[in-house]
């Protein structure tokens, strides 16, 4: 072999897969046997960061993207209403007219949402600690809202997002340092409920469904620890759930039925779980919001 063969040859060895460090071959991790490898390293990712950040404890919260504020949500009326007086015997746009109706009604909840994160995070950090830190699934809608609460009380906060078909773009509203990308829903879950003091659920659809009925279940097999479920909403949940039908129907304890609350405030849903831990509630203070947008008290 020529010094020319040679450099080649050593080259060729360099440049092959197979002399990668394995943590660095993404090709390898890539591999279906390494699965295990892949979801324990999701698992601890976040648990080294919650470390580092000293976060002890979080509330959830739960709803649907496409809650947007008020604003947003009348434009994609106006949109939708455009659409139609262009085209005034068109099902799919008499449809779509309807639901974004509806979606402006829901865009209390928004409202709601940033009002219970603002509230929530006031009480997030202490003696360097944080408790009650709000985490969300980081996207938009009821998610931003969380969110956007506790950014503008000046306090942490926590986004779980997923790799979907359609991707999910974080909201801006998390901390950085605080916002991760899941492949596997399962660590997802796990992440979202072990740190849990408390889980808030607004309006919202399949994914809220799966998120609420996941922790219902392990409440009701004593899985996890004990916490309060507040349900924002009840003429909505109640439409979509028939709670009492169930327990009626024999196919859950009564005693079920305890496992949740409903509330329709922010102030009525924090009492609810300051009552729960023995907390002192920190808003004798109303909050509400400026015509601007902002906070006042």
């Amino acid at each position: 072999m020529d010094p020319q063969e040679r450099q080649a040859a050593i080259e060729r060895i360099l440049k092959s897969p197979s002399y990668r460090v394995a943590y660095q071959d993404l090709d390898f991790l890539a591999d279906p046997k390494l699965r295990p490898t892949r979801m324990e390293l999701e698992l601890l990712k976040p648990e080294l960061a919650f470390e580092r950040a000293k976060i002890n404890s979080t509330v959830v919260v739960f709803g649907s993207t496409r809650i947007v504020d008020e604003p947003e949500a009348r434009r994609l009326l106006e949109e939708a209403e455009a659409a139609l007086r262009a085209d005034p015997e068109n099902p799919k746009l008499k449809r779509a007219v309807s639901r974004a109706q509806r979606l402006l009604a829901k865009s209390r909840y928004y409202e709601l949402a940033r009002q219970f994160a603002y509230l929530v995070s006031q009480s997030c950090k202490q003696d360097g600690q944080c408790d009650y830190v709000i985490c969300t699934g980081g996207g938009p809608g009821i998610m931003e809202a969380a969110n956007r609460g506790a950014y503008e009380a000046g306090a942490k906060s926590i986004g779980l997002n997923i790799r979907l078909p359609l991707e999910q773009i974080p909201n801006p509203y998390i901390t950085p340092e605080l916002c991760f990308q899941f492949r596997y829903f399962a660590l997802r879950k796990f992440h979202f409920l072990l740190r849990a003091k408390a889980l808030v659920v607004f309006p919202g659809g399949f994914g809220t469904l799966d998120e609420l009925t996941d922790a219902l279940t392990l409440r009701q097999t004593g899985r996890m620890q004990p916490i309060p479920i507040i349900i924002f909403g009840r003429e909505y949940w109640e439409r979509v759930i028939d709670f009492q039908f169930l327990a009626d129907e024999g196919v859950i304890d009564d005693e079920d039925l305890n496992l949740f609350e409903f509330a329709e405030t922010a102030e009525e849903a924090w009492d609810k779980i300051c009552r729960f831990h023995h907390l002192t509630a920190l808003h004798a203070v109303p909050v509400h919001w400026e015509n601007g947008g902002g906070i006042a008290h």
